[in-house]
């Protein structure tokens, strides 16, 4: 009975996470593009298996992805074998990154638009083994118990450095595989191991020490890709191909209408979910069964809590291509074409805040930071300032592509925004800030926000789609950091004054 009221209350979490997306669709499609959709049930279908899908994902979590994380994390605490602590994170960080449809769509497009100079399998590798490190340093951070802002100040530095050496044509992919290699299932389980990890040493914090591995696994991959283009580039002296007019438009990167039957259409897809689930479990069986040598604890509640996530997953993905992709690109396309600007950021302000509201991999986090807080941090929120950053962070870079703009010009005042704040920001939210940035672009934001961008980078005269038309992955991950940070410290000041008026 106990499930059924966890499911029930889940179910109606998800329709209010869903009414934003409601909200901005119907405004824009019905008051300002002044259409009705074709495919209107479709779409009304989809978004009811979205929720469905969300609320029996979410369970799957709480069942199983996170139980299953920190007992392994408590597991090689007690073993106290650094080496394969550090090798288990690696292999977590590279198998799930490696298969990441996220990044492999963004490889795909980039190989595309470069007329091959990019090359998608080195360009999937050179994040896969970034994000490997990165996890692996991450844990060796709350081993050592270091503060984390320093190692992601000096990362800054370092991709700020290796910005001015690298060519055009690279930095704005560099600076979205930062924010394309955490996935749905991926975020919730190294969020586990970190807060695991932490709960097990003494003199470790959950909240602060736990906290961090999501900021690495966004920050190293944007030095990786970067050093990838200086190899491709510049190194290997070929001349680039600059491409002012690419011949791929919107409507080619929204999914094709000529799909196979159905029900292969259904296998296929269900049988994908399983293919970027399957790393996962891999890695954690082989290091629970062969290198821990113990058996898991209930493993029939993690058993079904990992056919949770896989069916809610699938589900979810399923409804939002049923529904949310199709009209949401196609919206894209549409407000390109209507010739004012404004419309444009308004649209990836709303499409931006909606879909990040919806984020399964940022709620899961929410979650996370809410029980390991003890309720000091608010779960719903800390997502409406994640959202509210993303929000800016895509209006900002839709304004970019329209005026032209070198993307590293903004990232740059960014991050120098972020260590201002850094210094100011309670301890315990700045962990929790720097994940944030690393947990909005995944399963909803990402297709939407990089069809808008390739969308506005083609259809804009003089805009080259590889140099203009990658970045917005960017902004939303960067802009989080800096809300969540105002967020803890607009929080401390209110907690400050309400104790300063009660003496």
């Amino acid at each position: 009975m106990t499930d059924i009221k966890l499911f029930l209350r889940l179910l109606k979490d998800s329709v209010r996470d869903l009414i934003p997306i409601i909200l901005v669709i119907v405004v824009f499609q019905f008051l300002i593009l002044q259409q009705i959709p074709d495919n209107i049930f479709s779409i009304i279908l989809g978004l009811s298996i979205v929720v469905f899908g969300l609320a029996i994902f979410i369970q799957g979590l709480e069942v199983g992805i996170f139980p299953l994380g920190e007992n392994l994390a408590n597991e090689f605490a007690k073993k106290g074998s650094l080496f394969w602590l550090l090798l288990f994170s690696f292999f977590i960080g590279f198998s799930t990154t490696i298969a990441e449809p996220a990044l492999i769509a963004i490889a795909d497009k980039a190989e595309i638009i470069s007329f091959g100079k990019i090359d998608a399998f080195w360009l999937r590798f050179t994040v896969a083994l970034s994000v490997g490190l990165a996890i692996a340093l991450g844990v060796l951070r709350i081993i050592l118990g270091h503060p984390i802002q320093w190692y992601i100040i000096v990362g800054y530095i370092i991709v700020v450095l290796i910005t001015f050496f690298a060519p055009p044509e690279i930095v704005g992919l560099a600076y979205d595989s930062g924010g394309v290699t955490t996935s749905t299932v991926t975020v919730p389980l190294v969020t586990a191991l970190g807060i695991g990890l932490a709960s097990s040493i003494r003199g470790r914090n959950p909240v602060i020490d736990g906290f961090g591995l999501i900021a690495f696994a966004s920050l190293t991959p944007m030095i990786f890709v970067q050093i990838y283009g200086i190899l491709v580039y510049v190194i290997s002296g070929e001349p680039a191909q600059i491409q002012i007019k690419s011949e791929l438009s919107l409507p080619e990167v929204t999914y094709s209408e000529h799909k196979p039957h159905w029900i292969l259409e259904i296998v296929i897809d269900f049988l994908g979910i399983i293919k970027d689930v399957a790393p996962i479990l891999g890695v954690i069986f082989f290091f629970q069964y062969f290198i821990i040598k113990k058996s898991i604890p209930h493993p029939k509640k993690i058993f079904i809590g990992v056919l949770f996530v896989i069916f809610g997953l699938y589900a979810f993905i399923v409804g939002l291509e049923m529904g949310l992709f199709p009209l949401g690109e196609g919206m894209a396309f549409q407000l390109t074409q209507k010739g004012t600007v404004f419309l444009i950021y308004l649209f990836g302000f709303l499409i931006g805040f909606s879909t990040t509201m919806a984020e399964p991999a940022l709620i899961a986090v929410a979650l996370k930071a809410k029980e390991v807080s003890a309720g000091r941090i608010n779960d719903f929120i800390l997502r409406i300032f994640v959202a509210l950053g993303v929000a800016v962070g895509i209006a900002l870079g839709c304004y970019r592509i329209v005026a032209g703009d070198s993307i590293h010009y903004y990232i740059i005042v960014g991050y120098v925004i972020v260590i201002i704040m850094t210094y100011f920001a309670p301890r315990y939210i700045i962990p929790i800030a720097y994940d944030s940035g690393g947990v909005t672009t995944s399963t909803v934001t990402v297709p939407l926000v990089a069809a808008l961008g390739l969308g506005l980078a083609t259809n804009i005269p003089g805009r080259d789609p590889l140099i203009d038309g990658f970045g917005l992955i960017a902004f939303a991950s960067l802009f989080p950091i800096i809300t969540v940070m105002g967020y803890g410290i607009l929080a401390e000041t209110i907690l400050k004054r309400a104790k300063e008026g009660k003496r």
